[in-house]
């Protein structure tokens, strides 16, 4: 499968003699919904979870390409962000976590749902994640 990497810098930079250095961290939720907003379909995932593949397979297989942060490959950031999604969620398990168009649709369970009662497909539509 074939992912789009979400690929942002977390961090304000200044630059100090032609370096960078970080000065504000950004809110994780701010850049959770940052992320959400820049991407049609956004998949906050772990590399190693069997439900999140399960939800990137489903979105494959429609012919849709989202944006997936694996946050297991992001060690200075990722912990961070599965805390917040935690806390966003209210559940004790983070991933997969999905937006569409910029909007929550949430965990593998919610998108299966909207997946078999129909709605899934207006929604990968109207965010223009889907032509057909």
């Amino acid at each position: 499968m074939q992912y789009q990497a979400a690929t942002e810098y977390y961090y304000n930079y200044i630059p100090v003699s032609h370096q960078y250095f970080p000065t504000v961290a950004v809110d994780p939720l701010e850049r959770v919904a940052k992320l959400a907003a820049q991407n049609a379909v956004m998949i906050f995932s772990l590399s190693t979870c069997c439900m999140c593949y399960a939800v990137k397979s489903l979105f494959s297989g429609m012919g849709v390409n989202p944006t997936v942060y694996e946050l297991d490959e992001d060690p200075l950031r990722g912990r961070e962000i599965e805390r917040a999604l935690v806390r966003l969620m209210g559940s004790s398990t983070a991933v997969p976590v999905v937006f569409i168009g910029g909007r929550l649709v949430g965990s593998m369970d919610r998108v299966m749902a909207s997946h078999i009662n129909g709605t899934l497909v207006p929604l990968l539509k109207k965010a223009g994640a889907l032509w057909l």
